[in-house]
């Protein structure tokens, strides 16, 4: 029996078979889940939530994207347009360095109202500024943002590639804007986000302003901080000296 969008029906017994390859998922037992999914390929070859599975399996559980991408293939020849698998083969593709067609497909998911906004934009916005696109990544990481207003690390991103466009005073803006919602979210100074800061107002000629973020860049570093960042506020210090 086959449903009218040509694709078979659901047999009853795959949602039980599903739940338990997801519970062996979660629960780190990888192989096991891994050799049920490939029975239930064979199984079910022509049921796109098993194909999808498949493919998220391999993924996202086995952090295998070149070998998931197939699987998201065989899922969207049987239903083109597919929003779960066009997403996950775009972020396979991302991971793949494969940026110019994973850009495609998240205009595709766009124009198809895809409903995980805050996603696409996210990771389009990456794939853009790999590629060297950085107004059309700016404008992603600015919906972006009109999905989660005052996010910190969004903010982050939209002043780096701000920075690369030479929008230097908004994007001291957005750094300024990212400490202060860290703040009140209660998280530790980011001295990452202060060099950041200093070095662009340093470019503004505001040599006072970028003395002032590497020294409470030095004062808030704690463990765990990228390396060299220490010596890096200290040389960009002598340099304003």
């Amino acid at each position: 029996m086959t449903e009218r969008n040509g694709r078979e029906a659901w047999p009853p017994e795959l949602t039980e078979l599903l739940r338990k390859v997801d519970k062996l998922r979660r629960s780190g037992r990888y192989t096991e889940a891994l050799s049920r999914m490939r029975q239930l390929t064979e199984t079910y070859p022509r049921q796109v939530r098993v194909l999808l599975e498949m493919g998220l399996t391999l993924g996202i559980w086995g952090s295998a994207p070149a070998e998931a991408l197939p699987w998201y293939e065989r899922a969207l020849e049987l239903a083109p347009g597919h929003a779960s698998a066009q997403l996950h083969r775009a972020l396979s593709l991302a991971r793949l360095g494969r940026h110019a067609e994973a850009v495609a497909d998240f205009n595709a998911l766009e124009a198809g109202s895809f409903r995980k906004a805050l996603v696409l934009h996210m990771k389009r916005a990456e794939s853009l500024e790999v590629l060297g696109r950085h107004a059309e990544a700016e404008r992603d990481w600015t919906l972006a943002l009109a999905e989660e207003p005052g996010n910190p690390w969004l903010l982050h991103q939209r002043a780096s590639v701000r920075a690369r466009l030479g929008r230097l005073e908004e994007a001291v803006k957005d750094l300024t804007d990212s400490l202060a919602a860290s703040a009140r979210e209660g998280e530790p100074v980011d001295a990452e986000l202060l060099r950041d800061r200093g070095v662009l107002r340093a470019r503004l000629g505001d040599t006072a302003g970028a003395r002032a973020d590497f020294e409470a860049g030095l004062a808030a570093l704690r463990e765990g901080d990228p390396p060299g960042l220490a010596d890096d506020l200290r040389n960009r210090l002598q340099e304003l000296a």
